[in-house]
């Protein structure tokens, strides 16, 4: 029997991996002469990184940078030679999980790390940069990370706007981008997310996800100004109207102000991934698919993992079911796309904290139990 695991991180307690791991474990007590396959996946969030290294040949780089705090720190990104392509995970340069509850402030937040992580991947000639943008503790347009790759910023009285952030947007009056051109010219710069939001308006990066990142009501205001004299901005030096780009809000804007600078291309995070760890070929002969990642809920048919996980689950005919830390109440969404039974980790667990650190032993026994009931069906 051909088992294939596909599960997303759960975040806050186990990578990719660690999940894929615990789940081949439960697998092993009940069907010891199984086929696994593991193969963890992401959506172009959290994680990337933790997939790009369980492929052979990877390299992983250490970089010191600017945290979304101007703290000094030392991150990392991953480099394929034999593809001379770098992937780079912004929530370990500018992530929100960095940051204590009391210093997250999209205001004083900036994503100049992430431009340095950039900055430090071209100095290798990459064919291509793959960025994904997930978790940020930012909303910055990407100005900062712009600034760490030669953007200059000023404000109406000439002076250099040196390390924008979030609270700087309003106060960017012209902007010097010579070299952003040139930048590329040889690489081409990929931006995976998971979500549609444009830059601006209700369902944009200030309104929707700043107060995630700490934001008060009157500085979601102020961030929503900032943005759209942003986005004037670009139009009026880049010649791009980086408005309504699909996904330019995701990760406060980083991926529209790419876009307007450097010519960025957008994509799902998950038809990137699922290219890179050619799961198709691997699932479309399998006997079952395991997928999963912390929770799953209606939102999760929507670009998420383990949604794409099923739909290739559906597309040949092969059962699929899911592996989470909890779930929502309505999933008629996840039926439709594929996944047959949802299991949650939580039933185990005494309670949410128990299963947030006890997470890969509570991850073995639900596996158990779900291909227990599989073989008695």
């Amino acid at each position: 029997m051909k088992i294939v695991i596909a599960v997303n991180a759960f975040k806050g307690s186990l990578s990719c991996i660690e999940a894929s791991k615990a789940i081949s474990c439960g697998i092993r007590h009940v069907l010891p002469d199984s086929e696994i396959l593991s193969c963890p996946v992401a959506d172009g969030g959290d994680g990337l990184l933790d997939v790009v290294k369980s492929l052979p040949g990877v390299k992983t780089i250490k970089c010191p940078v600017l945290g979304p705090r101007k703290k000094k720190i030392v991150s990392e990104f991953c480099w394929l030679p034999r593809e001379k392509t770098a992937f780079i995970e912004m929530t370990l340069a500018s992530g929100l999980a960095m940051l204590p509850v009391k210093l997250r402030n999209p205001m004083e937040t900036t994503t100049y790390g992430t431009g340095q992580l950039i900055a430090r991947a071209l100095k290798l000639e990459p064919r291509k940069i793959i960025l994904g943008i997930g978790g940020s503790a930012t909303c910055d347009g990407g100005a900062g990370a712009a600034s760490a790759l030669g953007v200059v910023f000023f404000d109406n009285h000439g002076n250099i706007i040196s390390i924008p952030k979030g609270a700087d947007l309003e106060r960017i009056s012209h902007i010097d981008h010579a070299n952003a051109p040139s930048l590329f010219k040889q690489t081409g710069i990929e931006i995976i997310c998971d979500v549609d939001n444009p830059l601006l308006g209700p369902k944009g990066s200030a309104a929707v996800y700043a107060p995630q990142k700490g934001a008060t009501p009157s500085q979601v205001k102020l961030l929503e100004k900032g943005l759209a004299n942003f986005a004037d901005c670009i139009r009026k030096y880049a010649h791009k109207d980086i408005r309504k780009i699909k996904g330019g809000g995701a990760a406060g804007g980083i991926s529209a102000g790419f876009y307007g600078l450097f010519g960025a291309r957008l994509k799902k995070g998950i038809d990137v991934v699922f290219d890179l760890v050619d799961l198709e070929a691997k699932i479309k002969d399998a006997d079952l698919v395991i997928t999963g990642e912390g929770k799953l809920d209606s939102q999760t048919a929507y670009g998420k993992a383990p949604a794409g996980v099923a739909k290739l689950a559906k597309k040949y005919r092969v059962q699929c079911i899911a592996i989470c830390g909890c779930a929502g109440r309505d999933l008629s969404s996840l039926n439709k796309i594929g996944i047959g039974s949802v299991w949650q980790i939580c039933k185990e667990a005494k309670n949410a904290d128990d299963s947030m650190r006890n997470a890969a032993r509570y991850l073995e026994i639900t596996a158990i139990k779900a291909i227990s009931r599989r073989e008695k069906t």
